[in-house]
Formats: C-alpha cells, sequence, structure tokens
C-alpha cells in the first residue's frame, strides 16, 4: 500500500478525532494503576495502551467505511468518502483493517493476561456496531459500549482486574459518546427515514433527540462526580469535572431544533475538548 493510500485512508477515518477517547484511556490506565497499586504506569504500559488505542480505533472506523460503502454513496453528506468516492479500493482498506487489528492483537498480549482474553469481547463490539443502525436506534450506546471500552481496557492492561470504579468510568465515557453521537447522527435523520435506517433522531425527531442527549449527558457528569467519592481523586479532578460540565451545557447552547448550524463545533470541538480537560485535571490531581 502507498503513502498516498495510506494518507487517504487515514483520512478517511479522522484519523486526528481519536483524541474522544485516547485521553480517557489513559485517565483509566492512570487512576487504575494509582487505585490498585499507588503509582503510576510505566512507559511501557503507556506505550502498548497508546498503541492499543490507535488499533482498535483505526480498524473500528474503517470497517465501518468499509461495511457502511453503499449507504454513504446515496447520502449526499458522505458520497464523497474515499471507498463510494473510488479514492481507495475495499482490498486496501481490508489489508489496513487487518494490520489495525495485529496492531492491537501485539499490545494486548504486552499488557495483561486478562486485557488479552477479553480482547475478543472487545473485537465483537467494534464490529457489532457498523451493523446496528440497520436494525435498532439503540446504535448510539453500542458505539458508546466501543468507545468506553477504551478506559476500561486500559483499566485492565495495568491492573489485571475489573473493579467497580473502573465500571463507573466505563458507564460514564459510554453515555457521553452517545450522548454526542445522537447530536450527530441528527444531520441524517431524513436520510434515515427515507431508507429505513435505525437511530434515535430517525426514530423519535430532531427536538426529542436532543432533549434525550442533554439528559444523558447530564447523568455522564453525574457519574464523573460519582468517580470523586468511590476513589482517591481530589479537588483537581472535581474542578475538571465542573468545567466538562460547563463544556456539556455550552454543547447543547449552541444547537437548538431551529438551528443546527454550528453542530460540527457542538460535535467535533467540544467533545475533543472535554476529553482532553478530564485527562488534564485527572493527570493533575494524582501528581498533586
Amino acid at each position: 500500500m502507498g503513502l498516498n493510500k495510506l494518507k487517504t485512508i487515514l483520512e478517511m477515518i479522522k484519523f486526528e478525532h481519536t483524541i474522544f477517547a485516547l485521553p480517557f484511556a489513559y485517565v483509566g490506565m492512570i487512576l487504575g494503576s494509582m487505585e490498585q497499586f499507588g503509582h503510576f504506569p510505566t512507559w511501557g504500559q503507556f506505550f502498548w495502551i497508546t498503541l492499543a488505542m490507535v488499533g482498535a480505533r483505526s480498524a473500528a472506523m474503517a470497517l465501518n467505511r468499509l461495511i457502511d460503502r453503499t449507504i454513504d454513496k446515496l447520502n449526499p453528506r458522505t458520497a464523497n468518502r474515499a471507498i463510494p468516492a473510488g479514492k481507495v479500493g475495499i482490498s486496501e482498506v481490508f489489508v489496513f483493517i487487518i494490520g489495525s487489528f495485529l496492531l492491537l492483537f501485539i499490545a494486548a498480549w504486552n499488557l495483561s493476561d486478562l486485557a488479552f482474553k477479553l480482547l475478543p469481547v472487545a473485537v465483537f463490539v467494534l464490529v457489532l456496531y457498523s451493523y446496528t443502525k440497520r436494525f435498532t436506534w439503540t446504535c448510539h450506546f453500542v458505539l458508546g459500549i466501543a468507545i468506553g471500552l477504551a478506559p476500561l481496557g486500559a483499566w485492565v492492561a495495568v491492573t489485571n482486574a475489573i473493579t467497580y470504579p473502573a465500571i463507573i468510568l466505563f458507564i460514564s465515557v459510554a453515555l457521553w459518546t452517545a450522548g454526542f453521537d445522537i447530536i450527530y447522527a441528527t444531520q441524517d435523520m431524513e436520510f434515515d427515514q427515507k431508507h429505513g435506517l435505525f437511530s434515535i433522531p430517525s426514530r423519535f425527531g430532531l427536538k426529542t433527540s436532543l432533549i434525550l442527549a442533554r439528559v444523558i449527558h447530564g447523568i455522564t457528569i453525574l457519574g464523573l462526580l460519582y468517580l470523586f467519592f468511590i476513589t482517591h481523586l481530589g479537588w483537581w479532578y472535581l474542578a475538571g469535572v465542573v468545567i466538562a460540565n460547563f463544556i456539556l451545557h455550552y454543547e447543547h447552547s449552541i444547537i437548538s431544533p431551529k438551528d443546527m448550524s454550528r453542530l460540527d463545533t457542538a460535535f467535533f470541538t467540544m467533545n475533543g475538548v472535554l476529553s482532553v480537560v478530564i485527562f488534564i485535571f485527572t493527570f493533575t490531581d494524582l501528581v498533586m
């Protein structure tokens, strides 16, 4: 595969959006290690968890683009994506997917026994998500589970155990993801309705979907607050959660059923900032 084709595939899967889940994976890694052992993870663990995240997300996104290629071709918003536009071949994307999954497997092998044993579950969820909008409007929550596995997997990778705080972190990130994916899906609401695809916006309409996303994000903040009480996290972390709450409030304030023109800012910018904020304040808290 040539460098130009690789660049096209990385653009297709929006590689830069790895920032959504990667900071939360680092939160799971650092918090898990500190809670279980009282010290920070090793540089080796940091390295392999980073590679695992890159492999998992790259495989999942490329697989999603491959599976959805016929749908994307019909949708004016996505018709110019690399596969339907003929910019990259199916075989080349398939090779990229295999390579990404291989990277994930190698990384898990170098982390912990439990992480490697649970890897088939993670792969199953990553593959399942791409099909869910064909049969259920709960697809947003399946994506949430897939992204929530990032901090949970990182926690397991450094501790070789699944603990109650790890589950709370997993649920919080899963709900955060489901909430912003509902917002993102509103732009395809009419297309989904016309072509028999399932999503919360196509099932319940724009107004109800935005309300549901706001409620789900409210529960997300409650989950992050709950972590403050069940772990050794302190006031720096709490300050980060407060800032995250304001970010989510702003995200919902700039969109409405009457004006969705700032959806990209609400979806991409705000959520990228939120994950980085939570990581920075968690890291600062544990260092202090």
